[in-house]
């Protein structure tokens, strides 16, 4: 047996993680002075937080540190159980590189200590449904090293496909430059994005319209779609639940049998992509790789 641990990147809800005996690390973001702690909805807000994107303010965000990932496994070397950490992207932060870090102070002192940090290369909901993967083997009685070598299958394959209603807040986190996002703005344009294989987010295209973009990244996701690695979507929002519904609507018609995974986007990652952001993840046939 081992303990399943994520961080709260993964954007699913506190309630479930629990239900299904996943352990999680919090996140902090900084707004106007105050630190807030991104407990996966436990006592946070994410409704407030989208409104507060929507009036343009620009949170902050900071890694796991080394301390914190030693304090949150020390309980589990102590005693003996070991575990597999389903991690936020290498690419995006360096809290995996913090976890690896941590691993090796703790084995200096519980040498017996079985931890695997997982370098997901994704974020959010894609970070997500490797979690819920895991947590799926787990319960069939594979084992740490079997779940290991499903969960990188998954991710060579993990379609990840994001657009913003407003790039204001890809210009603050140096992603388009202010006079492209001003000329966006004024043309209407809209930004299609994934996440690259090195686990970094990569602009793809620019299209016209919400409504494009939209379009746009379900077609992207059923050109290429593999429902036999995880017969499952998973959407992540912030804020627009029209936006969310039209893409659910869109996916329904033509998978009505396959589940869909709905969350809103986490304080963590919203505070990058600000309000209207809305997020697509599945498998498909080729390798990201």
């Amino acid at each position: 047996m081992f303990q399943i641990i994520t961080d709260a990147c993964c954007d699913l809800s506190a309630d479930l993680l629990d239900k299904n005996k996943i352990a999680y690390i919090p996140m902090f973001v900084e707004l106007e002075g105050k630190e807030y702690t991104d407990d996966l909805g436990k006592t946070f807000d994410n409704s407030w937080f989208s409104d507060q994107l929507k009036e343009n303010k620009h949170p902050k965000t900071a890694q796991i540190n080394v301390g914190r990932y030693m304090d949150f496994f020390r309980p589990y070397a102590k005693k003996g159980i070991s575990i597999l950490y389903v991690g936020f992207s290498s690419g995006l932060s360096g809290s995996y590189e913090s976890s690896l870090n941590a691993i090796e102070l703790l084995k200096e002192e519980y040498p017996d200590f079985t931890v695997t940090s997982f370098d997901t290369k994704t974020a959010s909901l894609g970070l997500g449904m490797l979690v819920m993967e895991a947590a799926r083997l787990q319960k069939e009685g594979r084992t740490l090293e079997e779940t290991v070598q499903w969960l990188d299958i998954c991710k060579e394959h993990l379609r990840s496909w994001f657009t913003v209603d407003d790039l204001k807040h890809l210009v603050h986190g140096g992603r388009v430059t202010k006079a492209q996002a001003a000329i966006g703005g004024l043309l209407n344009i809209k930004p299609i994005l994934n996440v690259d294989e090195k686990g970094q987010l990569q602009s793809v295209d620019k299209v016209h319209g919400r409504k494009k973009a939209l379009q746009r990244m379900v077609d992207e996701t059923i050109e290429d779609l593999d429902l036999s690695i995880v017969n499952h979507f998973y959407i992540a929002y912030s804020g627009d639940e029209k936006a969310l519904e039209k893409v659910s609507k869109q996916l329904k018609q033509h998978y009505p049998e396959t589940p869909i995974t709905r969350f809103s986007l986490g304080p963590t990652i919203a505070s990058h992509t600000g309000y209207g952001c809305v997020a697509l993840f599945s498998t498909g046939k080729t390798k990201r790789f």
